[in-house]
């Protein structure tokens, strides 16, 4: 990580601390209201937590790692927990039972969306498939992603394109062997993330690998989903929204802005090119069946709601996909003997002199697919998935979860439950080897994606995208980390966000077999 980043990261956590103890120092003032929050808990029936400093709530026990933070007060005070934070009623979900009760038995009341005020950054919340309430437009943009991106005859008819951008990763990682280059893991697997969704989106490439265009992608798209997951002075206490205190809806119009700014000119140079070259073939591609329908009926879908439907696509395909490959391979490296098992199976499964990885050989690969689960399950991508809100007051499981409440579902703290997994601090893909479990939203020990109407739509895509781009990079190669580096010492930190993005890059040298 650069530096200067990381001090910005500090600076930014500091100026929340400063912040929250200012607004502390009024405390005594008014610090008589312990009993009657004591008393409001009993009799409106919350769920069990700790006691809510007045003014500031419970946010001082958020901690810099709020998934590690609420999965110990979970051991505490329960898997259906009540906190306050400042002014925001919030409910914590941490174990498979509580979030099934939340996201299938009351998954219609608690479908809402708490929607974080970097979110409203250039009215992204209004046009944003994340964000929207689930409406009519909501189910709109579903339906499109569903019919027009994610079925099983529209991938099939799109794997030629994820396999030329995989052929390019191969390359790249070629030239890198021939010059002795080390590869930053994250950044190639962010690039070809990228390009795999905007080949499917608008048939071009987003970022060249190893370019300055991949490196300034690769901050724009990590610090949007950095900044959508740090605790934020605005959401907690409404008062500042019009503030904002700490310059995040600030920072998140600079970036939106750079992407919403891209997806607008590809659209002028696609409608453009409709207009003076009607004669030339249709690209088979999402941005072509959007501007038929905007085309047909412009209020229904709008140029607009073009653009930021792809910022959502973009945001939360590259990323998460990108994460979970840059986390698989730390822990191969930090796991000799399973880096191994995995390039046997490859070896005995993708046979022939240089012979790339396919869609095909996939279910085909039993240990790389528990690699993957394995990964899911100790590094989820987004450890709280994405925040929902009651729409009414619900009971579950003999408390009250009340109308507006924020629910968390704490997916990181369900991955590390000990009653649920053997060592559950240990890299062991073996579990998942004789196990039924799944992360498409029935099992929910592993619910990865979420489950219920709020599941990621793309589910079928990420799949892919992570089990090609792990197998590619592991089946052709050896690989060296940086001089002075030893396995076992790999820096295993990271970096809270609305993706759990690892702290330290992770840097090696590919080597030929």
């Amino acid at each position: 990580m650069n530096p200067n980043s990381e001090r910005k990261t500090y600076k930014s956590d500091m100026d929340f601390l400063t912040l929250l103890l200012l607004l502390s120092s009024v405390l005594w003032i008014i610090f008589q209201q312990f009993e009657p929050n004591s008393l409001y808990r009993r009799a409106s029936k919350l769920p069990p937590g700790p006691f809510p400093i007045p003014i500031i709530g419970n946010l001082l026990q958020l901690g810099q790692n709020p998934n590690r933070s609420l999965a110990k007060l979970s051991k505490i005070y329960g898997p259906l927990m009540h906190l306050k934070l400042g002014s925001k009623q919030t409910i914590v979900v941490s174990s498979p039972e509580m979030a099934k009760e939340i996201l299938q038995k009351h998954d219609q009341i608690c479908s809402g969306r708490a929607v974080p005020c970097v979110a409203q950054a250039l009215n992204h919340h209004e046009g944003s498939i994340v964000w929207l309430p689930a409406g009519r437009k909501w189910r709109k943009f579903r339906r499109i992603c569903k019919e027009h991106m994610f079925t099983t005859q529209k991938l099939e008819a799109s794997e030629g394109l994820r396999q030329e951008k995989l052929q390019q990763l191969h390359n790249y990682l070629e030239e890198c062997c021939s010059s002795g280059r080390a590869v930053s893991i994250g950044e190639v697997a962010l690039v070809t993330s990228l390009n795999l969704m905007s080949a499917t989106l608008c048939s071009m490439d987003f970022a060249s690998l190893g370019s300055t265009s991949a490196h300034e992608m690769k901050e724009t798209i990590q610090g949007v989903m950095k900044i959508l997951g740090r605790p934020n002075l605005a959401d907690f206490f409404p008062v500042l929204k019009s503030i904002d205190p700490q310059g995040l809806k600030h920072k998140t119009e600079a970036y939106g802005g750079k992407l919403l700014a891209m997806f607008d000119e590809i659209i002028s140079e696609r409608l453009q090119s409709r207009y003076t070259s009607s004669d030339s073939p249709r690209k088979k591609d999402l941005l072509e069946v959007l501007l038929d329908l905007n085309q047909e009926n412009d209020a229904d879908l709008s140029r607009n709601d073009i653009k930021h439907l792809f910022v959502d696509l973009v945001l939360g395909g590259a990323d998460t996909s990108s994460e979970t490959v840059l986390w698989a391979m730390s822990e191969l490296f930090r796991n000799p003997e399973k880096m191994l098992k995995v390039k046997d199976e490859l070896k005995n499964v993708v046979t022939g002199e240089n012979k790339q990885v396919e869609e095909c050989d996939i279910p085909r690969l039993p240990y790389l697919n528990a690699v993957i689960k394995e990964i899911f399950r100790l590094h989820p991508p987004t450890p709280f998935l994405i925040p929902r809100k009651a729409e009414a007051n619900v009971e579950v499981n003999g408390y009250m979860v009340p109308k507006g409440a924020q629910i968390l579902v704490n997916v990181w703290a369900i991955g590390r439950d000990s009653r649920i997994w053997t060592n559950p601090d240990s890299f062991e893909p073996q579990r998942f080897l004789d196990s039924t479990i799944d992360f498409r939203g029935q099992d929910f020990e592993l619910i990865t994606f979420g489950s219920g109407r709020r599941i990621c739509p793309g589910i079928p895509l990420a799949h892919l995208m992570v089990h090609l781009m792990l197998a590619s990079m592991v089946h052709n190669f050896e690989w060296k980390l940086e001089p002075g580096i030893k396995p076992e010492e790999l820096d295993m930190n990271e970096v809270f966000g609305l993706t759990l993005h690892k702290a330290v890059p992770l840097k090696a040298f590919p080597i030929r077999q």
